[in-house]
């Protein structure tokens, strides 16, 4: 770990000047400018005086954090498929996506195919129809939804969609929180 260099960003992420530093920890502006070139080393104190003036703790300063990752390849993805149900697959667009806020999935759905139950919930779904035509079912309701149109539903019965068409349809269905 570079302690200069993370002293120096966390510095700048809270606005502050090397001097405006140094008179928060009671030190010189020349000793923070060569604790963030690394020509000087603080104290286990004076580093700990350092982090606590910029808003952090020893323990969290030190913490390893990984780089989270932004794109996702299909690799990265997982497929299920499911001849008896679907007809087709469902795909998880963002690996291990249950701790994230949203859970986007791709769903294709082969003639007579259709989605499993999902039960009412409390937060929201939305679909984007990109190939196809489905039903989307929501308790006594069914909707017609064809490619290019969406839909955004806070579910509040049991719901699942159904391929209406002959061909494929392929559904990118988000859910927040995460239901699949």
């Amino acid at each position: 770990m570079d302690i200069g260099k993370s002293l120096r960003q966390l510095r700048q992420q809270r606005g502050l000047t090397q001097e405006e530093l140094a008179d928060r920890c009671e030190l010189s502006k020349g000793f923070i400018s060569q604790v963030e070139r690394n020509l000087a080393s603080p104290s286990i104190a004076t580093l700990t005086d350092m982090l606590e003036c910029l808003g952090v703790t020893l323990s969290a300063f030190f913490t390893e954090r990984t780089e989270e990752k932004t794109v996702f390849t299909p690799q990265d993805m997982f497929v299920k498929e499911d001849a008896e149900q679907l007809h087709g697959s469902v795909t998880w667009l963002v690996p291990d996506a249950q701790k994230n806020q949203m859970e986007p999935i791709l769903i294709e759905l082969g003639e007579g195919g259709e989605s499993w139950p999902l039960p009412p919930g409390e937060g929201e779904e939305f679909g984007y129809v990109l190939q196809g035509t489905v039903l989307l079912i929501t308790g006594q309701k069914r909707l017609r939804v064809r490619a290019g149109c969406s839909f955004c539903l806070h579910p509040r019965e049991e719901h699942s969609l159904r391929n209406a068409g002959r061909i494929r349809a392929r559904v990118l269905w988000v859910s927040t929180p995460p239901s699949f």
